[in-house]
């Protein structure tokens, strides 16, 4: 998914790091409490005993998994509220936003906080408002990362603006035509978001696809991002279909740059060839998670060493075997079945 600067969404809320509930809590009581006898089931070891316990154990990073609602925009565009409670039934707790849906700050907390929901990040995705403005609606949603891609020149930036309306075609033309400079100006770009993002006590990130490991002179444009970033004010989303895609490791950026990335898009294509275009017939081919050419694995063993904090599922349209839906269902159940 691509965003420009422009925005932030989230639903804060006091207690969203405590993911027992009472009831949940009293299990666990009486789970203690016969805990010699469980324990002498044959062939159940202390560490299964606790996975038991905590249901989050089972979950890449013992964190909640996450959905990048871009991925089921049709359906929310439709029902907002209605597919907000089939993906919390699904068994997503954390979901990154992409798009306001016409609604308030207000009215995006509530929904959020009824279907059981937890927005942590949001991409920037209102272009009638500055950084400043959208990361005051940003606040006011209480998220903590805002997240903006390319960031590319105004030119480019046009076409998502069309009347009546965006020309897609154009901009994925004007940013697969960006060049050195213009990432350069990107990460200009980066740290001023940064520093806005500072001011109002939120933390701005970088979100990749496969067009920054173009190379410009021996050097890719994801590597010029990171080198000319500050590192504290500008944090990654590492999106590791998209970087697997270009042909390149993700478990090596972790490892390179650990103090770099805070989020993840946990997201697949089928096998292919490495390709760094969003066009034509190498452009890579989506699909659910397990199906595609990544092993998560190592990916989520280097996340848990660099500190990442939060990961969202992403499957890139089109939905040729099944719906959206369906295929984030597949993806959850892959995620929460990985045993990392």
């Amino acid at each position: 998914m691509w965003t420009p600067a422009a925005g932030l969404k989230s639903r804060p809320t006091n207690d969203s790091d405590v993911y027992w509930s009472a009831s949940e809590m009293n299990a666990s009581t009486r789970t203690h409490q016969t805990r010699r006898a469980f324990l002498r089931i044959p062939g159940l070891t202390a560490a299964a005993y606790m996975a038991n316990l905590n249901p989050l154990r089972a979950n890449p990073l013992n964190r909640p998994i996450g959905l990048q609602l871009y991925t089921v925009g049709d359906q929310l565009g439709k029902d907002f509220t209605g597919a907000l409670k089939q993906i919390a039934a699904i068994g997503y707790k954390e979901v990154e936003l992409a798009d306001a849906y016409h609604k308030s700050a207000a009215e995006l907390r509530a929904a959020f906080s009824d279907a059981g929901l937890t927005c942590r990040s949001a991409h920037m995705f209102d272009f009638q408002k500055t950084p400043a403005q959208f990361m005051d609606f940003a606040k006011e949603l209480g998220v903590k990362y805002v997240v903006t891609s390319f960031n590319p020149p105004p030119s480019v930036l046009a076409a998502m603006t069309a009347r009546p309306k965006p020309d897609f075609a154009a901009l994925v033309k004007g940013l697969e035509a960006m060049t050195l400079d213009d990432y350069k100006r990107s990460a200009d770009t980066c740290n001023q978001l940064g520093e806005e993002a500072k001011k109002h006590g939120l933390q701005y990130a970088y979100h990749n696809h496969n067009l920054e490991f173009k190379k410009f002179g021996g050097v890719t444009a994801y590597d010029t991002l990171l080198s000319s970033t500050d590192p504290e004010l500008v944090k990654m989303e590492m999106d590791c279909g998209w970087v697997a895609a270009a042909g390149y490791d993700p478990v090596a950026y972790l490892k390179k740059d650990p103090n770099r990335y805070r989020l993840l898009h946990i997201k697949a294509f089928k096998a292919g060839p490495p390709c760094v275009s969003l066009s034509g017939p190498q452009r890579p081919e989506p699909t659910e998670l397990g199906r595609g050419g990544i092993d998560y694995k190592p990916v989520f063993a280097a996340a848990t060493k660099a500190g990442v904090e939060q990961y969202y599922v992403e499957q890139e349209p089109p939905f040729t075997e099944m719906s959206a839906m369906e295929a984030v269902k597949v993806d959850y159940e892959f995620l929460h079945g990985l045993h990392v």
